[in-house]
């Protein structure tokens, strides 16, 4: 039925909450009952408050002037380089990841701001469109992370040694789209950006310096244990909020009220989607699917390695065509239990499926960055989509190390005191 209402394209928390329910009433059981453990599974979930938080924060940061001094900021360190522009918005997608965890903020935010630099530039729209939509995956990867969070919810995980687990990951994944940037820069010949003058660089350095302070605090405040993950979503829309009315004066009453409409508007969406993953879950459950998957999968003799390479795999086809959600709180869940029966680190886990599910969102035919680089900002879909590969592609090698080498994810949190899980 689930399969059904995407072909539908009905809402994505609909489906799956009607795929539970449909579950529930064939099996004779209590709708009410079921419906009962879920609510108390969402609200005492401490963890799951962060995500508002963050979304908020988001919101906040994309409405003020914060994703054009990020850019300015960004551009002094590798405007010069050949296609520079390009590289400016990797860089400016790692800093607001450090702020935002969502890669549609990044991309409606620092992204269009990039994309109007670039072609102003002489820059394709078509690239100008791909490279936004690539570099805007980080932004779930480096601290904070919505998708991570949702993780630690749903495999009981430790949300600061995750966000800690991401930080080489998301420098990685930079570095690899700054080489496949160089590829095509040398390739086309495309422009370099103009030196920044030295009397100019103060300033830009100063209006710059309070937003990139944000990451800092927060993975400083969680891990001398001043404020919890779930505070330091709090600490993070404050500080958003502080920043935009009192420092910038760039956030008016109205546009607060858009915000907030905003984020209450894709948190419920989040939130309903979560709820109607614990029927999904819950239905798996009875049938003792994920105990049924690991012992079959245990026939198979795989070593962790194996069945690392073989979820990926998996991951990546679904990507091309599901959304990052349904993998994240359904097949995720399943998948689980064989992870721990052959000793597969939870962070480490954790952190590869979430750059393969970033990954996702820029592949084809159903990326959803794409289509929102499309909506936002009008450049060609398919054009867009002939540029991507390259940044695709070099993603997927970045995937690939983190993969082969786990202590690209687990060397940070190990640093601070993680013993593994």
């Amino acid at each position: 039925m689930l399969f059904v209402t995407l072909l539908l394209r009905l809402p994505i928390g609909f489906g799956m909450l009607a795929s539970g329910i449909a579950y529930l009433l064939v099996k004779g059981q209590d709708v009410g009952l079921v419906a009962e453990q879920v609510l108390n599974g969402l609200y005492s979930s401490y963890v799951l408050l962060a995500v508002p938080l963050f979304i908020f924060a988001a919101g906040i940061m994309n409405s003020g002037t914060i994703s054009d001094r990020l850019f300015e900021f960004a551009q002094v360190l590798v405007g010069r380089l050949r296609g520079g522009l390009a590289q400016v918005d990797i860089i400016a997608s790692v800093i607001f990841s450090g702020m935002s965890g969502s890669a549609i903020a990044d991309a409606a935010g620092p992204g269009l701001v990039s994309i109007r630099a670039m072609t102003k530039h002489g820059y394709s729209p078509a690239f100008a469109g791909a490279i936004v939509a690539a570099s805007a995956t980080i932004g779930p990867i480096i601290p904070p992370s919505i998708p991570l969070v949702i993780y630690a919810l749903v495999s009981d995980t430790s949300v600061g040694a995750l966000f800690l687990g991401g930080v080489i990951p998301g420098l990685l994944m930079a570095a690899a789209l700054m080489v496949g940037v160089q590829v095509v820069a040398k390739r086309r010949n495309l422009p370099r950006g103009k030196a920044l003058p030295l009397k100019e660089l103060p300033q830009v350095l100063l209006r710059g310096a309070l937003p990139i302070s944000l990451p800092i605090v927060l993975l400083g405040g969680i891990y001398t244990g001043i404020f919890t993950p779930t505070e330091a979503a709090a600490v993070a829309a404050l500080y958003a909020l502080f920043l935009a009315t009192v420092v910038y004066r760039a956030l008016d009453l109205r546009r607060f009220y858009e915000v907030l409409l905003e984020s209450s508007k894709s948190s419920a969406s989040v939130t309903l989607i979560v709820a109607a993953a614990f029927f999904i879950n819950y239905a798996f459950a009875a049938e003792n699917v994920p105990a049924a998957l690991a012992a079959w999968l245990n026939t198979f003799s795989l070593s962790p390695l194996g069945f690392l390479l073989g979820v990926n795999l998996l991951f990546l086809v679904l990507g091309c065509f599901l959304d990052t959600s349904i993998m994240l709180l359904v097949l995720v869940p399943i998948l689980l239990p064989t992870a721990r029966l052959l000793g597969v680190d939870l962070v480490h886990f954790g952190v590869m499926v979430v750059v393969n599910m970033m990954i996702g969102m820029v592949t084809p035919p159903f990326g959803m960055l794409l289509f929102v680089i499309n909506a936002l900002a009008g450049v060609p879909l398919k054009e867009m989509i002939r540029e991507s590969w390259i940044f695709i592609g070099v993603l997927i090698v970045a995937l690939l190390i983190i993969t082969l080498f786990p202590q690209t994810v687990l060397w940070l949190p190990q640093a601070m005191g993680y013993a593994g899980k």
